[in-house]
């Protein structure tokens, strides 16, 4: 079975900057030739992550706020250890973990109506970033 590794690069803000990644994952996908199977996105880092959500303003605002509530800017440990300021930064990034499976059918990937792929920066500082997406079909 094929595999086919391309990367995505990023520029983002840091401070849980969300950005939709579907497009890129589906201009790929198409690049491939690939028509079913599964593909691995995967942010390289540990102060970032992937999930999906529906990507509009309110709800980026949400996420954004819920994980000032669950995980705020504080000194934690790591932050005592390193001294960079970011250890909330980690903390946020392994509540989601690194990495998302999407199927795809028929060179279309399977996602709900309002379901976008999204990448999360969760550093204190803009950066540029990059994720591996890793297709694995026929």
């Amino acid at each position: 079975m094929p595999v086919f590794t391309e990367y995505l690069e990023l520029a983002t803000q840091g401070n849980t900057d969300i950005i939709d990644i579907t497009q890129d994952v589906i201009n790929i996908l198409h690049r491939t030739q690939l028509i079913n199977g599964i593909v691995c996105i995967s942010a390289i880092g540990s102060t970032a992550a992937v999930t999906t959500c529906e990507f509009e303003p309110g709800l980026v605002e949400d996420l954004k706020q819920l994980f000032s509530r669950l995980i705020p800017k504080a000194s934690y440990n790591h932050d005592r250890a390193w001294g960079d300021g970011n250890g909330h930064s980690h903390l946020r990034a392994s509540l989601l973990g690194p990495s998302l499976n999407i199927a795809f059918n028929n060179r279309e990937l399977i996602l709900g109506t309002w379901q976008q792929i999204i990448f999360i920066d969760f550093d204190n500082r803009s950066r540029r970033r990059k994720v591996v997406l890793q297709f694995v079909g026929e």
